[in-house]
């Protein structure tokens, strides 16, 4: 098996990541009703990281694509702190160490950009992933930040960096 390349998002991915989000949603039987699934920026992931101050990252191992992990300027969140968003990995490339090289890049990626803290939301059904966002360092808030447009979360995590 070949080594996994971690690179930016490129236009030709787009298809394949809104499939890969979506398809986890329907994975971990959670609601898609306000959330990433029924955003429509999720078909046009390369276009929405055009935006200054973004970075998606992208999984690929022998052309296949594995996944995703970005940082975004979410409107209306504090000065110095940005969004983890797109955090999905198909299922083939779960429990591989593939999520958290991609999580560490985008933790790193935040810093080099100058922010301070990385927000987050996700909802229960995806409780791997919060175990390992509490095991980085992330916090449980009691109320949302910024105005992702996604008010089906219910969890709200937040992490200085």
């Amino acid at each position: 098996m070949s080594t996994v390349t971690i690179r930016q998002v490129e236009a030709r991915d787009n298809s394949k990541l809104a499939s890969i989000i979506r398809t986890a949603f329907q994975e971990f039987n959670a609601p898609t009703k306000n959330t990433v699934f029924e955003d429509p920026t999720t078909d046009r992931l390369f276009e929405l990281f055009q935006t200054p101050k973004a970075l998606l990252w992208v999984a690929e191992q022998d052309n296949d694509l594995l996944g995703c992990c970005g940082i975004y300027p979410t409107e209306g969140l504090p000065e110095g702190c940005a969004e983890l968003v797109k955090f999905y990995l198909s299922g083939t490339a779960r429990g591989k160490g593939v999520g958290k090289a991609l999580f560490l890049k985008c933790l790193e990626s935040a810093s080099a950009l100058d922010y301070k803290e990385i927000y987050l939301e996700s909802l229960p059904q995806f409780a791997t992933a919060i175990g390992m966002y509490e095991k980085m360092g992330f916090r449980k808030l009691n109320h949302p930040l910024g105005n992702s447009g996604h008010s089906g979360c219910n969890i709200w995590m937040l992490k200085t960096l």
